[in-house]
């Protein structure tokens, strides 16, 4: 089969690979129908995370199960999934507390931008259509594997509904859908801290009130501004730098919520500030398999459209093309079609 492989800094090729093969009676493979890059793929990418030999790439995903070991229950070889980027069980006690990133059994996916795919706890973690959904759904789809699912936690996580005024820092994928979540959440006023036209223009079309260019201290001021001094009730990151999680953590009001969804490299956050500041704070990976039905759902009826994230379509074959798209801004989410 065909798969991405990363070999070193801004070094990715699609290689020849052997088709991955049932390893336990609780996996699955699937036929990949798309995956893309993620914003966290740019980290070894980009020379952050450094990448001591060469490996397989991508954790986004929607396929065709083409085989099931013996103890996947709730499955059947053929139909459409929608997986979450971290397998769970889906019984232990943190998964049904809602969790099931911090799964006890907890795995990983990290070979999807691929023709197959092995998926571990498959009958907790992969979640089926009622039917091979329109052509014109796939992004959409797709999306909720991870930028959509992580959004949604964000801005369940920010406490968005009704009356709130929750801000998001970064404009990428996930803020951006973080964006529509809190739309869809109800809230009253979203504020995106944004300096790029195209991607403010999508910020507003999924539901952004307010715009800031400003960033860091300037960005903070504004957002006060706006707020009558007190801040955002929510704020939800999703960068993973010290400047935006500082920026974030300084936007919410005293009592107000935090989410962290930026996977963060080389930050260190004060104790006293974090003291001071008597926020709530969340962070880490999302749970994405706890809110999958009801992403999917609201996707078939057509009631969200995530998908408009992928700017940029291409065939696996040209996934160099694109991690140097999703590297130099060219595009704000790329689809890879195997």
């Amino acid at each position: 089969m065909r798969a991405t492989m990363i070999n070193g800094t801004r070094d990715v090729s699609v290689e020849e690979l052997p088709r991955p093969e049932l390893e336990a009676p609780t996996d699955a493979i699937i036929k990949v129908v798309a995956a893309c890059v993620c914003g966290s793929d740019l980290w070894p990418y980009r020379g952050v995370v450094p990448v001591k030999e060469p490996r397989q790439m991508g954790h986004e995903y929607v396929g065709i199960i083409e085989e099931l070991g013996s103890e996947v229950t709730g499955l059947e070889v053929g139909q459409f999934v929608v997986g979450s980027f971290i397998t769970s069980d889906n019984t232990c006690e943190i998964c049904r507390a809602g969790y099931q990133s911090k799964c006890v059994h907890a795995g990983g996916v990290g070979t999807a931008q691929a023709q197959y795919a092995r998926i571990t706890n498959a009958a907790g973690t992969l979640v089926a259509t009622p039917e091979y959904p329109a052509e014109d759904l796939i992004p959409s789809l797709l999306a909720a594997s991870d930028v959509l699912g992580t959004g949604w936690f964000g801005a369940v996580e920010a406490h968005a509904g009704p009356g709130k005024t929750i801000a998001v820092v970064g404009d990428g994928a996930v803020g951006l859908l973080a964006i529509l979540s809190a739309k869809q959440l109800g809230a009253e006023r979203i504020i995106a801290f944004s300096r790029h036209p195209e991607r403010q223009a999508l910020a507003r079309e999924f539901g952004a009130t307010d715009i800031i260019e400003e960033r860091g201290d300037e960005g903070v001021a504004k957002l006060k501004e706006l707020t009558g001094g007190l801040g955002a009730h929510g704020v939800v990151e999703a960068v993973g730098t010290q400047e935006s999680i500082e920026q974030a953590l300084r936007s919410a009001r005293g009592g107000g919520y935090l989410t962290i969804l930026g996977v963060a490299h080389g930050v260190q956050i004060s104790g006293r500030e974090l003291f001071s500041r008597q926020v709530h704070v969340v962070a880490g990976g999302a749970p994405v398999r706890r809110f999958l039905p009801e992403l999917i759902d609201l996707i078939l009826e057509r009631k969200i459209n995530p998908g408009r994230v992928f700017t940029l379509d291409l065939p696996l074959e040209e996934a160099p093309a694109a991690y140097r798209a999703m590297d130099e801004r060219t595009a704000i989410k790329v689809l890879l079609r195997p």
